[in-house]
Formats: structure tokens, C-alpha cells, sequence
């Protein structure tokens, strides 16, 4: 593992680091947020991911969640959002390859040797963290914005028991009814009956998840009809999920709209991690 920066930060440390992935086969890049309590002992761990076309570095400088995760001592993790270089496959589209690779592995070429994210997030990544940091890995809670919302939730009810708590920033709630979901799931699997059960709609009508779910989206998200919200929302109606969808007035997609209710997510975390 290599160290790109660490920076003061809240009392705490921001830091960047890069390593050798197995799983995705080149050098994967984090960031990673350690509150001054990590250096007395392990704290207990937010993951966020991030949406379509972000690295870590988005939600790391824009989200505004290190002033909330130092005062409740909580480390962050923002992993990136696909595999990276120039020998990694790509597509001309923003939705598509790197920047895009929706939390699932790919079996489908050219995109199956490096395309693993699922295995990354859930498997490779988080023994790294263990085995570096000072890190309480039987406290984990997820959050995620739009593609890293799909991400999270999927996660969340794939793996009982992993994480106390799940939130979302607009997420993508059912995409295989989606553009943003159908498109690569048929690059990344290929026919419609090979898909992954990595939908979050889906996965809420079967198990649903073993803990509490706050889903914040925009009115005015200009995405919205891609993202399902009504759908998800249904499938926690029925299974009587303990949670709260919120719908903000007046806000769309962006980081703004992340900033303004992250205090509110973190705190959801906290309580969830600290019961």
C-alpha cells in the first residue's frame, strides 16, 4: 500500500492511498478519513460511495462529512467508483466503464478481468482497511449517492449482518426497470437471465435489511425518472422495512443537495453504530 497524501483534517486525518488490487487486477486509489479517536484505539466505519463518473476524491472534498464524522468519532472510507488505466477497457460513454462499474462483477468481455467492484468493496478492500488501521470492522454502517446509493443498499441486504445501518443520497432504487441499470448490466452480464440479483427494489421484496434505511432524494433531481424512488419506496411499504424516505423540496442531484442533509445521515450512522 502506498500513501498519496494525508492532510489535517478536523482534528483527524484525510488520507489517500493506493494499492495493488487482486480483485480488479491494477492499482485502486481510497480515501480514507480517520477522527482523532483512532489514535487511542479502533472506531467504528461509514463507507460512502460515490455515483457515476466520480472517483474518491468527490465526495471526499465536496460531501462535507469529516466535520460530522470527527465529532461522533467515526472513520469514512470513499473508495473509487471502478477500475483505472490505460490497459483497463473503457467506453465513450459517461455510463459506462471506468467511472461506472455499478458495484457488480462483470463476466462479460471485455470487461470481466477488471471490472470486480463487488468483490473489491466487499471482500478486498475491507481486509486492507483491517489489517492498516485502526478500524472496528464489527462497526460498519454504508451510504452512497446515486450509483454508490444502488451500491449501498445492495450491499446492505446481500451481506446480513455486515453493516448496523444504510442510507442513500438519490439513489438508482430499480434498475433493472432503469437506463441506468439495464444499459450496463447487459454490457457487464450480458442476457437478461444471467443478471446478478443487484437490485435494490428486488432485494427489499425478498430479505429487506436486518437494520435501520434513511433515503434522502430531491424534488427537483433532475434524474429522477431514472432512479425508481417510487418503486423502492413501494417495496418498504410492503415489507413494513424499518426507515424513512424523504423527499427534499427543491433539490436536485448535485454535491449541494449531499452537503446539505449529510449531517443528518451521519448522525443516523452514529446512533446506529454506537446502540
Amino acid at each position: 500500500m502506498k500513501t498519496i497524501s494525508e492532510n489535517r483534517c478536523f482534528g483527524g486525518t484525510q488520507g489517500v492511498y493506493s494499492h495493488s488490487s487482486a480483485a480488479c487486477a491494477c492499482d485502486m486509489t481510497f480515501g480514507l478519513f480517520l477522527p482523532a479517536e483512532a489514535a487511542d484505539g479502533p472506531v467504528p466505519v461509514l463507507w460512502f460511495l460515490s455515483g457515476l463518473t466520480c472517483t474518491h476524491e468527490n465526495a471526499m472534498t465536496k460531501a462535507g462529512a469529516q466535520a460530522w464524522a470527527a465529532e461522533q468519532g467515526i472513520a469514512l472510507v470513499y473508495p473509487d467508483t471502478s477500475p483505472r488505466g490505460e490497459d483497463v477497457p473503457n467506453d465513450e460513454a459517461y455510463d459506462l466503464g471506468q467511472g461506472a462499474g455499478f458495484y457488480i462483477d462483470a463476466t462479460q468481455a471485455p470487461w470481466e478481468k477488471n471490472f470486480k467492484m463487488w468483490t473489491y468493496i466487499a471482500d478486498e478492500l475491507p481486509a486492507l482497511l483491517a489489517e492498516n488501521f485502526a478500524l472496528d470492522m464489527d462497526r460498519q454502517s454504508i451510504t452512497g449517492h446515486s450509483m454508490g446509493g444502488h451500491g449501498a443498499l445492495t450491499l446492505a441486504m446481500a451481506l446480513p449482518g455486515r453493516f448496523r445501518s444504510v442510507s442513500a443520497f438519490a439513489p438508482i432504487g430499480h434498475p433493472t426497470k432503469s437506463d441506468w441499470g439495464r444499459k450496463q448490466f447487459a454490457a457487464y452480464w450480458g442476457a437478461e437471465e444471467n443478471w446478478g440479483p443487484h437490485d435494490a427494489t428486488l432485494l427489499m421484496q425478498g430479505a429487506g435489511f436486518d437494520g435501520p434505511i434513511l433515503i434522502d432524494t430531491g424534488t427537483d433531481d433532475q434524474f429522477g425518472d431514472l432512479l425508481g424512488t417510487e418503486h423502492f419506496a413501494k417495496a418498504m411499504a410492503e415489507k413494513r422495512q424499518e426507515g424513512h424516505i424523504r423527499l427534499q423540496k427543491g433539490y436536485d442531484h448535485s454535491y449541494f443537495f449531499i452537503a446539505t442533509f449529510m449531517e443528518d445521515h451521519v448522525s443516523f450512522h452514529a446512533e446506529a453504530l454506537y446502540a
